[in-house]
């Protein structure tokens, strides 16, 4: 029962991160921009999609989670590798799925392409269209890859810090 409740105060605390470092974004989003909060969400559901966000949103989760675990005091270090590769593995997939939708919008924009005959009246609204989809797929990878970077470095970093690390980051 300890254990339950020690992993729900984990998930409460990454939970914690997430919102408080998505708000911590939205604000500087806001202030460079001169944007409001509604139109940077707007901006970010109308060029990355809610699928991506939630996708993301996900991944950054357990990689907090896994963070969260690493440094929570429970004397339980047996796991710390098994926490540290998850974590590890959550990042990789945020990159993973930052190119996966770079293709599909490559893909979007190409098909576009192929739907519509060209003609000097059409040209624009396709062209528009095609950019759109280029447009999902170039800031998904401008967003997805620096995220990954930032999360596994902030990983890896973390164990460097344990007093135990070296036989856990060199598999001994």
């Amino acid at each position: 029962m300890m254990a339950v409740g020690r992993l729900l105060g984990t998930g409460s605390q990454a939970a914690s991160y997430l919102l408080g470092g998505a708000a911590v974004v939205l604000a500087v989003a806001a202030i460079a921009t001169s944007a409001s909060a509604g139109d940077v969400t707007g901006w970010i559901r109308d060029v990355l999609g809610f699928t991506f966000v939630a996708l993301l949103g996900g991944l950054i989760f357990i990689v907090l989670f896994c963070l969260a675990r690493l440094n929570s005091k429970s004397g339980d270090t047996g796991n710390d590798r098994v926490w540290f590769e998850a974590g590890i593995q959550a990042a990789n997939g945020i990159t993973t799925l930052a190119l996966t939708f770079t293709l599909l919008g490559i893909s979007l924009g190409i098909a576009s392409l192929a739907e519509h005959e060209l003609s000097p009246e059409t040209v624009r609204v396709v062209i528009r269209e095609m950019t759109a989809n280029f447009s999902l797929a170039f800031m998904t990878t401008v967003v997805g890859l620096p995220v990954s970077a930032v999360l596994r470095s902030v990983l890896l970093i973390g164990m460097a810090r344990r007093p135990y690390s070296n036989e856990i980051t060199r598999g001994e």
